[in-house]
């Protein structure tokens, strides 16, 4: 069963709605963040939804729809299609309410979203490859079942419910002059700059997108609603095709600019906001942070970021931090042809150490294809605090007779080492 999607949203609608979900929804914290302060040379201010219960700010406008139900449809149940955090919203938000809930997520799901919603009180079904595919299957479950279907964005108690990030966001930080705001279908992007619009609309709205799935910049350039294909992208909280034609309206009418980041920045970002901010943030939540830090926006006056959500799978985030110490230089490969006799692992830790390196990994190959009998290659993961303090590594390597070039993975020949196994 399809909801009447249109009531209207307008800075009444979301300040009914922050009264309706205040029981369930709690205020979030803002916090300065200097690091990106420095980068953009104007305060920046980080909106915490992250710290919202069910970890994003999608539980907002999942209380304000439930709020909305007629006994009916609380009878009948509920159905949505999720890559995770509105799948948690509605779960929280519907059990809680005593309602039954269904959500249908991709296959490709993260694992501790599945996880999180079946916590909340809800049955999942994992079905295809995309979100599309979700929301097909969870429409016709909706028709088979009766169920009342609850859309991610496209419903104006929804986007009201989300609106009520803006009406914190004002209050807290009155000396604001920009909002950057993650989006994939729009619903947050669409509340957040509909009550600002109405309150303030001198402030500037800022949506952000992940490049790989950039529906919303698209349609932002063509001023139309377009759709792009799905694709894998590290922010899947906003792996959408595009907005709706309602969430649409709203941004063309109240948002100032659309940007897009890769994949990298968005990375690079959550490993920011882990060392700088201590802050565990998924890669859609990152969204504003990775515009700033990349160069993608610039503010032009003391800014806030929303941090959407913080639902991460851990695998993930490995990778994730992983991946930004290598591109920050901070972790290097090396590989060190040496002597195959007692001492010379020693001695070549000893130098790294003595450098202020740290052995991360480490691998003997006494079999690589070319080695002279009696030789051997060290394959070393090494952590350091950039590519400055690499290159001091190398150099004490080099002065202990370890001498070469360190590439990806890199040799480094050691003539000493060669000469020292040729003469015992």
């Amino acid at each position: 069963m399809m909801p009447d999607r249109r009531t209207g949203v307008d800075l009444q609608a979301i300040a009914a709605a922050r009264d309706a979900i205040a029981p369930l929804v709690r205020r979030t914290p803002v916090w300065e963040s200097f690091t990106l302060t420095e980068y953009a040379g104007f305060p920046v201010v980080l909106k915490c939804e992250h710290m919202q219960r069910t970890g994003s700010f999608k539980v907002r406008g999942a209380a304000n729809f439930v709020a909305h139900l007629g006994p009916g449809d609380r009878a009948r149940g509920l159905v949505t299609a999720s890559a995770g955090n509105h799948a948690q919203g509605i779960a929280l938000a519907g059990s809680g309410a005593g309602i039954a809930v269904t959500v249908v997520m991709p296959a490709t799901a993260p694992l501790a979203k599945a996880n999180a919603a079946r916590g909340y009180g809800a049955k999942v079904v994992l079905a295809g490859a995309s979100l599309e595919d979700a929301r097909a299957e969870a429409m016709a479950i909706a028709g088979r079942e009766g169920r009342t279907y609850v859309p991610p964005f496209d419903d104006d108690r929804v986007i009201a419910g989300q609106g009520t990030v803006a009406l914190e966001i004002l209050e807290d930080l009155p000396a604001v002059t920009e909002v950057l705001v993650p989006a994939g279908g729009g619903g947050l992007l669409a509340g957040v700059a509909t009550a600002i619009k109405q309150s303030r609309p001198g402030i500037r709205v800022i949506g952000v997108q992940a490049a790989a799935m950039d529906g919303i910049c698209r349609s932002f350039a063509a001023g139309t609603p377009r759709t792009v294909p799905s694709n894998r992208t590290i922010a899947d909280g906003v792996a959408v095709a595009g907005p709706s034609a309602r969430t649409f309206e709203l941004i063309q009418s109240h948002v100032d600019e659309m940007v897009s980041c890769t994949e990298d920045a968005i990375a690079h970002a959550i490993v920011l906001l882990i060392e700088r901010s201590k802050m565990v943030v998924e890669g859609a939540g990152a969204l504003g942070v990775a515009a700033i830090q990349s160069g993608a926006y610039r503010p032009r006056g003391p800014a806030c970021v929303v941090l959407s959500g913080g639902n991460i799978d851990i695998n993930l985030l490995g990778s994730i931090v992983r991946r930004g110490l290598v591109d920050a230089g901070r972790y290097q490969h090396i590989t060190i042809e040496v002597s195959d006799t007692p001492g010379e692992l020693a001695l070549v830790t000893g130098v790294i150490g003595a450098a202020g390196g740290n052995i991360i990994e480490v691998d003997h190959n006494r079999e690589a294809p070319g080695m002279p009998v009696g030789a051997a290659l060290l394959d070393l993961l090494l952590e350091v605090h950039g590519q400055e303090h690499f290159e001091e590594v190398i150099r004490a390597l080099r002065e202990a007779g370890l001498r070469g070039t360190p590439g990806t993975p890199a040799r480094l020949a050691t003539e000493g080492a060669r000469r020292r196994h040729e003469t015992r």
